[in-house]
Formats: C-alpha cells, structure tokens, sequence
C-alpha cells in the first residue's frame, strides 16, 4: 500500500472542503473518489488490499438518508417507496422495471414515513463530534424531485404530462417536495455539514425536458429545498448528469455552492470555471467516458494536473472524476490519477 502513502499534511480535509467552498486556496485540492463495484473490484486487486478505498485520503464523508433497498427476487431489489430496481446487469443502481403511481393515483400514494428512524441509520453512524475536525459531513438525498417523480410513474409519463398533464404533475410534484422538505428538516438536526441532492436533468445534449419545462416543474420546488438547507446553515451540493450549464446562473440564485458532476464531455471545466468560478464551486471534471477508459497513464496525470492547477486556483473546485469510476477504466489510469491527486 506504499503507492498511497501521503506526504505530512498542513490542513485537515475539513478545512481544505471549507476553504474550497468559500473560493479561498486550500494547500492541496480537495477530492473525493468513489467507485463502481466494478472498478472497486479492479482497484483491490491492483493494490492487493480489499480496503483500499479507506486509505485514499477523501475529504468528504457521505452518509445517505435513505434505509437500504431488499433483494426480493434474485437480482431484483426494492426501495421504500416500492419501486424495483433490477440490478443483474448494472449492479450500482440498476433499472427501474415497475410503475406505482399513475395519473389516477397521485393523490392516493402512500409515501413512506419520512421519520422512519431507518431513513436516518447512516447519519447515526457518522463521525461523532470528537472526530469532526478532520470529517467534512455530507449527507445525500438520492433521485430527490425530478429523478423521484419518473422512477414513480415512469420517464415517458412524466415528460408526456408536462405537456398533456400539468395540473396533477404539479400535484405530483408538491406531494414529493412535502415528501423532500421533512427529510430535509430532519437532516439539518444533524451535526452535518452540506446537503446533497441528487436530480439528473441533463443529457449529452442539453435539460431533458428543456429550460422551459426545468423553470415551470423544478425550479420552483428547488427554491423550497435549497431555501431550507440554506435557512439552517449548511452548505448545499447537487448533482446533475449532462448538459445543464444554461440553468448554472438560476442554480446560484437559488444559493447552490457545490455542482457536481461537471462532466468534461459536455462542458468545458476551464470556460466554466472562467465563467462562473466566482459564484460557484465544481466537483468533477476527471473525463469517465474518455480519459479514465482510454487515455495512458501519462496522459491521465496530465489532464488532472491540469486541472489542479487551473481550475484548482483560488478554492470553488474538488478533484473527481465526474461519477463513480466505471468497470472500464484500467486500473493504471486509477492509479495514475490518485498518485497526483494524493501528491499535491
């Protein structure tokens, strides 16, 4: 394991993730890696060391406040909300295979208790105050409004009633975000730091459903969300997959601080930093598509580098590739990348 050893240290994660977010310099880049079950396989054995990914130096401990999902059939898992999820073939999130709200049913489905003291049993594990001045707290809210309301009634539905709907989609909308906005009470008791939403809205080529639709169905209900992590003092992450960088100046009005996953497929990290690198912070910007896949290692230190440098200067960026690392990524492009990153 000598190939992660860290040089001595002059700030603690925390305060390097505190520097960042206020666009202040930290002494190296925060960063934070997580991995496909895929690449975690690859990875242990790479440095033969099933636990590896403990030893990395991440500056971000994440506790989701969601109860585990159950195995009902083989490869076939359950949420609390009911959906089903088939993981035989992607083992990380899988697809959704079931419908249980309709157009007929809004106002009838029985959402699950908020208060279940299951939701929360990842936060009650996490770092106790005598630990926190090295832990930076951030607790995610997975498929929070948009990516809630499809996995309910189905992509195509929630997209055709935006259109032929709008009435009960909005009905839709407001029974999930009382839904959200109880979870997000209930987290911000927590000795937690940040609150993380995540909320794909964006494709390869632009919002999925187009500006126009994004302000009418989301943007308003994210003003309540953001507005109630922002009103108790925590700092706010999103994450959105895609092309989305045309609503970046209504994700600062609303008060975001930290936009992951900045995916340099579809947005150049360097014109957005230039852009908007003063009014807000980027998590990402390691290519999963391009470089991690298929660059050479030499090639893999470059471009993070690079990026520490530029998009690193004066805080508002953390080093990541811009989602879990995938099953293809070689095992010497992870290294390569992680030697920089841990070498600042």
């Amino acid at each position: 394991m000598d190939q992660l050893n860290m040089e001595e240290k002059t700030m603690t994660n925390r305060e390097r993730v505190i520097a960042s977010l206020q666009h202040r310099q930290p002494d190296r880049v925060p960063y934070n890696i997580e991995f496909t079950k895929d690449a975690h396989r690859t990875m242990a054995a790479y440095y033969a060391d099933p636990e590896f990914d403990r030893k990395l130096g991440n500056c971000l401990y994440s506790a989701d406040a969601e109860p585990p999902m159950r195995e009902v059939t083989p490869g076939i898992f359950q949420d609390e909300f009911g959906i089903q999820w088939n993981r035989t073939i992607d083992k990380d999130i899988g697809v959704v295979i079931n419908t249980v709200v309709t157009l007929d049913t809004i106002d009838h489905y029985q959402f699950p208790d908020p208060l279940s003291p299951n939701v929360y049993e990842r936060l009650d594990a996490a770092p106790a105050d005598k630990n926190k001045e090295d832990n930076f707290v951030c607790c995610g809210l997975g498929f929070s409004l948009f990516e809630r309301a499809w996995t309910l009634a189905g992509m195509e539905n929630i997209l055709m009633w935006m259109v032929a709907e709008p009435e009960r989609l909005h009905r839709l909308f407001d029974r999930i975000l009382e839904h959200l906005l109880i979870k997000v009470g209930k987290i911000c008791e927590y000795d937690v730091d940040m609150v993380y939403f995540g909320d794909d809205w964006g494709q390869q080529t632009g919002l999925i459903m187009g500006p126009q639709l994004w302000r009418e169905f989301i943007k308003p209900r994210l003003r309540e969300m953001y507005g109630a992590v922002k009103r108790n003092g925590k700092y706010l992450r999103i994450h959105s997959c895609g092309h989305v960088q045309e609503i970046f100046p209504d994700l600062i009005e609303l008060g975001l601080d930290l936009f992951n996953p900045f995916q340099p497929e579809v947005m150049n990290p360097f014109e957005m930093k230039k852009s908007f690198g003063d009014r807000l912070c980027f998590d990402g910007g390691i290519s999963t598509q391009r470089t991690l896949p298929f660059a050479t290692p030499a090639q893999v230190r470059e471009e993070v580098k690079r990026l520490l440098e530029v998009v690193g200067k004066n805080g508002g960026y953390f080093a990541a590739p811009a989602h879990a690392i995938p099953g293809d990524a070689t095992a010497e492009n992870i290294g390569a990348m992680l030697d920089v990153l841990r070498n600042q």
